[in-house]
């Protein structure tokens, strides 16, 4: 291992103490920046936030890593897995100039720095994590075990793209950060760039020791060297025999990676590297505060936040605050106007080489329009609504081969989900990549390859981890899942949602590509794998995070979702979720008319309904019939159809719901319809028998302002599942055809009476279905072979 001479080492020390003091500033500083006079209460914030244990050590990393930028001319970004320790890239971002060019009011001078104290975790400042306002940050941090998967996602398809990522050790205690160590087996050397991790072992969390921190290094080194990664070892608490370690071993591990990418793309070795990573081992907090109050401090739970807890009451406090500040040597670092001195910048990079400005963590600003197909050419033919089906996402797949072929090049686009793209019938796209895989490849598999652009891993935080630092990276995805298991992501999209809608307020913040996931294998056709795969709330999660940035889909057919796809691929700082079926379905709208009803939103499908009745069109239906959702959907025409047939003197109304924001008012959510336009669709006092895809509650909370909220009645899922048939399945949750009959019969004026017949007859084909199931275990001739009325 090399060491740099000792003129790099003491710039290395003065970066990193200039960082170190900015951080404690940044903690505690309102005022008295730069020590000018000895500090004053009135100095110190009244409200002490902030996290100091892990942010002397990401300040060690990153002024190494601007040591390996500039003399390699590297391009890098690099992940800050301890998000708590904000102050570190805030502080290092200010020291190289990023921060000024971002932000101009916080200049590199003594009143800039006064500015950056303050600001940080102060009302109408800047959060303590490394949040979207923080320069060069992909990876906010808040939550924990993300900043891996993040990574990789950042280097697929970036092959020139160094990214380090400084992984915590209680971060490292989490779910998804175990499965990202696995994510090196889908790292391509000739196409990808290289993730270097740095796991950084200080000991302890909150209040508890860290587990890595704990077990026998050997210990420690088996487990990495058996998750495929080969690791170097940097330690100490002494500051010169860091950066001696620190520089030799990043040197180090720099010279593997460019020896594997040498390898791979100059002589054609396709065997799985075995990619360096560093671990450095650092007590908690060094150069803070050893003891405190006779407790020991530094290297123990104590730091994990504010060492000092008092300095504004407490005088002993406020004293030991400025020494710790001094022991920086600032007017080392800062000259007297408060600008950092010539050794402090001496070898910080420039222009877009700064961690601060890399363009890749600010991913809008490599964003390329997405080549889609035409959709004619996708689309399927609707010659009579109801006629033929088709599985619709077996004909999305054939478009997102199209779009993976047209990306072939320029490898912009990438599809995730956990083992499950065949099965969600996407599989066409295998026709344009296969899936990527570096490790073994036997002659019965199919479709791997090294340079795939299929991420399949049965580990949905890490699919979703890839998917969120590819697109936060200028790229374009959809992640495909089983409905009922996205709710294990559902705490990562809440953190992309929040990120987004922080970004958006960000004037420098340029849009990215949206987070698209497609729900399929959906509640009502899981009925093969039962109860446990059940599950449709994912959307009302959704619902209920920033308007401005969610969006929910619930296309009826094959060219409702073709259209919704197009929309949603081109969209730009959405998470939008489509809801949609991979089992055959019926065709109810030809391609332009599923364009002008996904366009609306929601319309009245006048096909489908018996408004004109007997002797004329009245001025409002008897009833309205509304869904959402392709079984939904199909359950309402199918009640339409009967009574059509049985009470053809009723009108009958039928509206469909794609776009299930438009439900909401126009305050609540920019896509909610006005009153006038909702009336216009569901009346202001007729029935409303509304066919929801998930929980019928969520239409309820949606609606309940509107004026004929009283005379809405939803059915949805139930909680009832079962192994069971597809029929069953809604019969079991009152959302057949038979039971939306009696509701129209028990709630529509004058036909409880009238109508008595025809509904004791749907109870009874609702018995008859039952004990039908039980014999034969098929669905009732009737049901399985219906199709639309208007065909016969």
């Amino acid at each position: 291992m090399s060491v740099p001479d000792e003129a790099t080492l003491a710039s290395l020390d003065a970066q990193w103490r200039a960082a170190n003091y900015l951080s404690v500033g940044q903690i505690y500083l309102m005022a008295n920046p730069l020590l000018a006079e000895p500090l004053r209460p009135e100095d110190i914030k009244p409200r002490l936030l902030g996290h100091w244990g892990t942010t002397p050590g990401l300040n060690l990393v990153h002024a190494h890593l601007n040591r390996a930028i500039v003399e390699r001319d590297l391009d890098a970004i690099a992940i800050w897995g301890p998000g708590h320790g904000g102050p570190a890239p805030l502080a290092n971002s200010w020291l190289d100039g990023s921060y000024t060019a971002t932000y101009p009011d916080v200049t590199r001078d003594a009143a800039g720095m006064a500015r950056l104290f303050k600001q940080f975790s102060f009302p109408g400042g800047v959060p303590s994590h490394v949040a979207p306002q923080a320069p060069g940050s992909i990876h906010e941090g808040g939550e924990l075990g993300y900043s891996l998967a993040h990574a990789y996602g950042a280097a697929c398809d970036n092959p020139d793209l160094l990214v380090a990522c400084v992984v915590g050790d209680g971060e490292a205690e989490t779910g998804p950060l175990a499965a990202s160590w696995h994510a090196n087996k889908f790292l391509d050397p000739v196409h990808d760039g290289a993730v270097l991790p740095i796991l950084h072992l200080n000991g302890y969390k909150i209040a508890n020791p860290t587990l890595l921190a704990r077990i026998p290094e050997p210990e420690l080194d088996q487990m990495l060297r058996g998750l495929g990664h080969d690791p170097l070892y940097v330690g100490g608490e002494r500051p010169a025999e860091l950066h001696r370690e620190l520089a030799a071993a990043l040197d180090t591990a720099l010279d593997r990676i460019a020896d594997l990418r040498w390898a791979a793309r100059e002589q054609g070795v396709r065997a799985r590297p075995r990619w360096p990573m560093i671990v450095l081992r650092t007590p908690k907090g060094l150069t803070g505060p050893a003891e405190v109050d006779g407790l020991p401090v530094t290297g123990t739970w104590r730091a994990h936040q504010i060492p000092l807890a008092d300095p504004r009451g407490n005088p002993a406090h406020l004293r030991q605050l400025e020494e710790w500040l001094r022991s920086y040597r600032p007017e080392e670092l800062f000259d007297a106007d408060g600008r950092p001195t010539a050794e402090v910048l001496e070898r910080l990079p420039v222009g877009d080489r700064r961690l601060g400005a890399n363009p890749h963590a600010n991913g809008g600003l490599l964003l390329r329009e997405l080549p889609l197909p035409p959709l004619e050419e996708c689309a399927v033919e609707v010659p009579t609504p109801g006629a033929e089906s088709h599985e619709p996402t077996r004909v999305l797949g054939g478009m997102l081969a199209r779009v993976m072929a047209a990306t072939a090049e320029r490898r912009d686009f990438r599809l995730v989900g956990p083992d499950e793209t065949a099965s969600n019938r996407l599989q066409d796209v295998y026709r344009a990549t296969d899936k990527v895989w570096q490790t073994a490849i036997l002659p019965v598999d199919e479709h791997l390859g090294h340079d795939g652009r299929v991420m399949e891993v049965l580990s949905e935080h890490l699919c979703q981890g890839w998917l969120e630092g590819y697109l936060l990276t200028g790229r374009h995805g959809l992640f495909s899942s089983y409905e009922a298991f996205a709710h294990i992501v559902g705490s990562m999209a809440n953190q992309h949602v929040k990120w987004l809608r922080t970004a958006r307020r960000l004037p420098w913040r340029r849009p990215i590509a949206s987070l698209n996931y497609l729900l399929t294998s959906h509640v009502w056709r899981q009925d093969h794998n039962g109860f446990s795969h059940q599950d449709p709330g994912f959307v009302d999660q959704v619902l209920n995070k920033a308007p401005e940035v969610v969006r929910v889909y619930l296309p009826p057919d094959t060219n409702t979702l073709l259209a919704v796809a197009e929309h949603v691929l081109r969209s730009r700082d959405y998470v939008n979720v489509v809801v949609a079926g991979k089992q055959p379905c019926f065709d109810w709208l030809d391609l332009d008319a599923a364009r002008a009803h996904c366009a609306a939103g929601a319309g009245i499908w006048e096909w489908a309904g018996s408004e004109g009745g007997v002797g004329g069109a009245p001025p409002e239906p008897d009833v309205v019939l509304a869904c959402a959702g392709d079984v939904p959907t199909q359950e309402v025409l199918a009640a339409a159809d009967l009574l059509r047939r049985h009470l053809p003197e009723l009108a009958v109304r039928v509206v469909n719901v794609v776009d299930i924001a438009r439900l909401m008012a126009p305050q609540d959510h920019p896509h909610g319809m006005s009153d006038r336009d909702y009336h216009a669709l569901f009346t202001r006092d007729r029935p409303v028998i509304f066919a929801y895809h998930g929980y019928p509650w969520l239409i309820h909370r949606l609606t309940y302002h509107r004026a004929n909220h009283p005379q809405l009645h939803v059915r949805g899922y139930l909680e009832e599942g079962s192994t069971t048939t597809p029929f069953d399945m809604v019969v079991r949750n009152d959302l057949d055809r038979y039971r939306l009959v009696m509701d129209v019969i028990d709630r529509v004026p004058g036909l409880a009476v009238r109508a008595a017949r025809l509904r004791q007859r749907m109870a009874e084909t609702r018995y008859r279905h039952g004990r039908w199931v039980a014999e034969h275990g098929t669905d009732l001739p009737e049901v399985a072979d219906w199709r639309w009325g208007a065909l016969a």
